[in-house]
């Protein structure tokens, strides 16, 4: 229900990432919801959310004092933070200052094969991130997410749209999918429910399933699939990343885990929660490949 207690959304500047955090924003606010939207730098994505209508809290994640002005006020909030390092810095500060203001609902984004022995550090990390806020009695949901459509566009666009060089084996390689807009629809849903049915705290959320060979079909314009060997693919990443070590690491793990699961997961399946939170059923990266054309 809409309230003029506003709710709290991090990441909403937004990024290459998936940017769940400005839709989320977005969705709240066409919702009649307040917003208070976190940002790092009161910039002209700063300037445009005001416009928008949401009031804008800055500072960083990690730091307790800006994060403790930011929940002030606020029971909900929604959480997220780019594949960088620091992670766990900010979800502790994030975790400790809702529970001391007592938030009574986080909906966070991890994901999708988030463990304490997950193949990648950073599904450890966010595993770790889980039980934090779990342990601050803050009504934690947890979204464990696939791999965002905009994940796979970023390094479509970087090969110019003739060439998707990764490491992932074969064209038969599977891959667990999901648009960010979808992720941010149903933690906009979940957020602006008064009273979700939702016994387990985590959410899983994959929109679609698809082979190496199909995304590249998919994107079509002469496409190709170039398998380019691990350490070839590091080296290239890291000035594509611009020499960010952590995201390299994770993509350089994830890549490798797909490539040596190949066509079988128990994970590797659609999931019903994102049609059930998010109002309805989950887009594909054929309708994502249109929109972004346009």
């Amino acid at each position: 229900m809409p309230s003029n207690e506003p709710v709290l959304v991090t990441g909403a500047a937004g990024g290459q990432q998936g940017s769940t955090g400005r839709h989320v924003v977005r969705l709240l606010l066409e919702r009649g919801q307040a917003v208070r939207a976190f940002v790092r730098t009161d910039d002209e994505r700063a300037a445009a959310l005001r416009k928008m209508g949401a009031e804008v809290a800055v500072g960083d994640l990690r730091e307790i004092t800006d994060v403790l002005a930011a929940v002030r006020g606020v029971r909900r909030a929604f959480f997220t933070y780019p594949v960088t390092d620091g992670l766990l810095d900010a979800a502790g500060a994030f975790a400790a200052a809702a529970r001391r203001e007592g938030l009574e609902r986080v909906v966070e984004v991890s994901q999708l094969a988030a463990a304490p022995d997950a193949g990648t550090p950073r599904m450890r990390q966010h595993w770790v991130a889980e039980e934090v806020f779990d342990r601050a009695g803050v009504g934690a949901l947890h979204l464990r997410a696939g791999v965002f459509f905009e994940n796979l566009d970023f390094l479509v666009r970087a090969g110019a749209g003739r060439e998707l060089a990764m490491p992932l084996g074969s064209l038969d390689t599977v891959l667990p999918l999901i648009a960010g807009a979808d992720v941010a629809r149903v933690g906009a849903g979940l957020l602006a429910d008064p009273a979700p049915d939702r016994p387990d705290p985590v959410v899983l959320l994959t929109g679609q399933v698809m082979t190496v060979g199909e995304v590249v079909e998919t994107y079509g314009g002469g496409l190709k699939y170039v398998d380019v060997p691990p350490e070839e693919w590091r080296e290239r990443a890291m000035e594509l990343y611009g020499g960010d070590a952590h995201v390299v690491a994770h993509l350089d793990k994830l890549w490798e885990l797909f490539r040596l699961i190949g066509s079988h997961h128990e994970l590797y399946e659609v999931t019903p929660s994102i049609e059930r939170f998010g109002g309805r059923e989950p887009g594909t990266l054929a309708g994502f490949v249109r929109g972004r054309v346009g």
